[in-house]
């Protein structure tokens, strides 16, 4: 007892560092962005954000993009590290390497080898087919070149997020009962397997959209004006509505955690770890069969 009295006025002066650390910086923004000189506490930077030239249009051009690399990427990984834990086991420690590789990978890298692609690729292959496919990937409406780029850098976070659902469930035994009942292997991991990794997606997704709203690099050096790039763009000529839409975004950010952590409670809740409606009675019978024996 005497201990932990001793060690709990630590733990206050800890969290308290650590709140000042995060809120200071967050409090300090909000007042240059209140208190306008000669005008006193005023919204007007919050008030001009929509009328902005360019806002709504990068905004939905990063929430696009996040859209379309959050598919891309699960789409990619998820089919790849269920049949890894399935059918090779070895190819793990492989695969997990291929996956973090892009940390080690500076985004300033990663920009000039793409550039330098997009660049030979119009002059080399003018001629063929190919060359409407580096002029389509370039679309300023909608990058997809920045789609790929992004796909590649959220790899280490959606592979970890999987990982650390794939540990917790027996997906072998899900994967055999559902096979057993006669569903298909796309099947058996639609209705059984992904409702099981239904936290580990959420974790994956968000941290890729937070990825895609707050990458600049990229985006900057390759010539695109997404959300990130229009906000330093903004700031060069208005810095208090740069500051603003920043705020603004950071509580976007919180309110998308705080929804996803919400939903994947609820949808983790007590029977409700998968949907059996959406699976045959017989499949459905024997993955909740095996989901008992996971338990």
């Amino acid at each position: 007892m005497a201990r932990l009295n001793a060690v709990r006025p630590w733990r206050g002066a800890v969290l308290l560092a650590a709140g000042m650390y995060f809120l200071v910086p967050l409090l300090a923004s909000a007042v240059f962005t209140l208190d306008v000189p000669g005008q006193g506490l005023t919204l007007s930077s919050y008030s001009r954000i929509v009328a902005a030239p360019g806002f709504t249009g990068s905004l939905l051009l990063s929430l696009g993009l996040a859209t379309a690399t959050v598919a891309l990427v699960l789409l990619v990984t998820v089919p790849a590290a269920v049949a890894a834990r399935l059918s090779a086991p070895r190819l793990r420690p492989v695969l997990e390497v291929m996956c973090t590789l892009p940390l080690v990978v500076p985004p300033v890298a990663l920009t000039a080898g793409l550039g330098t692609v997009l660049r030979w690729g119009p002059e080399k292959l003018s001629t063929t087919p190919l060359y409407q496919t580096f002029v389509a990937v370039q679309n300023p409406d909608f990058p997809l070149v920045l789609v790929l780029a992004y796909a590649v850098m959220a790899l280490p976070f959606v592979y970890r997020a999987l990982d650390a659902g794939l540990r917790s469930v027996d997906v072998r035994t899900l994967v055999e009962a559902a096979r057993d009942c006669g569903a298909s292997w796309p099947r058996a991991l639609v209705s059984a397997v992904l409702p099981n990794l239904r936290g580990a997606l959420l974790n994956a997704s968000f941290l890729t959209l937070a990825l895609v709203l707050g990458e600049f690099t990229v985006a900057s050096l390759l010539g695109f004006q997404p959300f990130a790039v229009w906000i330093v763009q903004a700031s060069g000529s208005d810095a208090r509505l740069s500051v603003a839409v920043s705020l603004l975004s950071l509580l976007l950010t919180w309110a998308l955690l705080l929804a996803l952590t919400v939903l994947g409670n609820r949808r983790s809740g007590p029977g409700a770890s998968y949907t059996p409606a959406a699976m045959p009675p017989a499949a459905s019978t024997a993955a909740s069969t095996a989901e008992g024996k996971t338990s």
